[in-house]
């Protein structure tokens, strides 16, 4: 098992406040290379933060479809190389065989999550229909999801650099939240988290600080959920992907308002106005 490399380094600088320059320093985000790695062969380079490696290894294999269970990897082995880390998997044989026929290469820079696609239609493949899902939140607990991600964010408390992404349970509360500096890379380090410990990821929401990229949406609707919150807005891909696979996908959550782009039956709101705009908090 590789060294734990630390999430956060100190960097001095100065700091401009009100014309004042004073000098000081502050905790930033580490940012390494990890390598995902399946039977010895390399699928994707991430930039990503040193965290919970093995959860993003297992998210990773999960939503890109390589695995249908935590399970389908027979071991898993984190070497520390070139300033980073691997993340060295071994598949069931007859999933080895599988990924090998579909291998494909690509590279993950901080906020892409498509690079290497080698065609339209891996880019926009075929996902699971949720529509079936049987799940329903009030905006209480919109709003307290929302707020709980940010209360456990000791990362971003810490450097104000990094994104989130939480698992919220209607009844239980927030039950995991993973960070890191790339979204993607958060998202997959939840599913991972949430795959390991059993839940079923239909039981609850996912809750991201980002943007919503129909990449999210994907990784979303694969976890299992049926309902995606995120603080800032969808791209229309998403909201159309989200819509074709019966997730329901709110947006722009801040406080107490929130917007609903597709599926507003699993959302209980009160009274809805049928005008241009929707009051729905």
């Amino acid at each position: 098992m590789a060294k734990a490399i630390p999430s956060t380094a100190i960097a001095p600088r100065i700091a401009v406040r009100a014309g004042v320059a004073t000098p000081g320093s502050r905790a930033l985000p580490e940012e390494v290379p990890v390598a995902l790695s399946f039977g010895g062969t390399t699928q994707a380079v991430m930039m990503a933060t040193p965290d919970d490696l093995e959860d993003f290894g297992i998210g990773f294999a999960l939503s890109e479809a390589i695995i249908r269970a935590p399970g389908d990897i027979v071991s898993m082995e984190i070497i520390q190389a070139d300033q980073g880390f691997d993340i060295q998997m071994q598949l069931a044989e007859g999933l080895q065989a599988a990924f090998s026929a579909r291998r494909r290469k690509m590279a993950g820079p901080v906020g892409c999550g498509l690079c290497g696609i080698e065609s339209i239609e891996e880019a926009l493949r075929s996902l699971p229909d949720r529509k079936a899902v049987e799940l329903v939140f009030g905006s209480d607990d919109i709003r307290e999801a929302v707020r709980s991600l940010s209360m456990h964010q000791k990362l971003r408390a810490e450097t104000g650099a990094v994104h989130a992404a939480g698992f919220y349970h209607p009844g239980k509360g927030m039950v995991c939240v993973r960070e890191d500096v790339g979204r993607h890379n958060a998202l997959d380090k939840l599913i991972g988290a949430v795959a390991r410990s059993g839940t079923s990821a239909s039981d609850g929401a996912i809750i991201i600080t980002s943007r919503v990229s129909v990449d999210m949406v994907q990784k979303a609707v694969i976890a299992g959920t049926g309902l995606l919150i995120a603080v800032s807005a969808p791209t229309a891909l998403a909201v159309r992907t989200a819509e074709a696979s019966g997730l329901t996908l709110v947006g722009i959550a801040r406080g107490a308002d929130y917007e609903i782009f597709t599926r507003p039956d699993r959302i209980t709101t009160g009274r809805i106005d049928q005008g241009v705009e929707s009051d729905v908090a």
